[in-house]
């Protein structure tokens, strides 16, 4: 068994997983610390205010309460009642149509996965660097994990940025038909899902986690590299 801890191609294996676990990490992470983010508050302050009704504070109010939907813990299906009971102001008509609420019900899913995955692959990132630094003589592959993991997310990163900024309808639309069903996420301009949550909300959105992400995996391959210099310095 000790052996079999000591084995080359298990450090190297471990040192691969923190590779490619690091740009899920950040990435997701990205997603999922603007979803606790009261985001719409800042943004709205950019943005056109809605042309068919909703005043500047009925829809920051609708807006924070669909976000205050993705954030809680329980499945989609347990929590949907927050959207239901949602009414477009001064009416007793509800905020969102049945295919805005089953587009939600998806949202949800689609956004705890996420979540999961995210700490999924915090858990693979920590776990491997801590088997890998507790060990003299494996530290130098623990830091080179950490570099080359900043690197796979800023490549990563650079290219889903890159296309954001000179692609972003091709982005837009290929991202909600690899998450969603075929026909169940476009709705009509007048519908509650596109007044509070306009195309160049998303834009921005995605400027941001991707930004975000990119400055977060320089500043960890930043770090993989000094580590690894210190390590060289220190042997010397």
């Amino acid at each position: 068994m000790n052996n079999f801890l000591y084995d080359p191609n298990l450090i190297k294996a471990v040192r691969w997983l923190i590779v490619m676990a690091m740009p899920f990490m950040l990435g997701l992470g990205a997603i999922r610390a603007v979803i606790m983010w009261d985001y719409p508050a800042w943004e709205y302050q950019r943005i056109p205010s809605d042309q068919f009704g909703f005043t500047d504070a009925e829809r920051l109010a609708l807006a924070q309460a669909t976000l205050a939907y993705l954030q809680r813990p329980e499945p989609a299906q347990q929590v949907i009642w927050m959207l239901e009971e949602l009414r477009l102001p001064g009416t007793d008509e509800p905020l969102y149509n049945e295919r805005e609420i089953d587009h939600m019900i998806d949202v949800k899913v689609v956004a705890d996965a996420m979540w999961l995955i995210t700490q999924v692959a915090m858990v693979v990132v920590m776990a491997g660097i801590l088997f890998l630094v507790a060990r003299p003589f494996s530290r130098r592959e623990a830091y080179r994990g950490i570099f080359q993991g900043g690197l796979a997310t800023t490549a990563v990163l650079l290219l889903i940025g890159l296309l954001i900024l000179l692609a972003w309808e091709f982005f837009f639309i290929q991202f909600h038909e690899l998450l969603f069903p075929p026909g169940t996420w476009t709705f009509a301009r007048t519908d509650s899902l596109i007044r509070l949550f306009p195309e160049q909300f998303w834009f921005d959105v995605g400027v941001i986690i991707s930004g975000g992400a990119l400055l977060a995996g320089i500043l960890v391959a930043v770090l993989g590299y000094g580590l690894l210099k210190w390590s060289e310095r220190s042997l010397v």
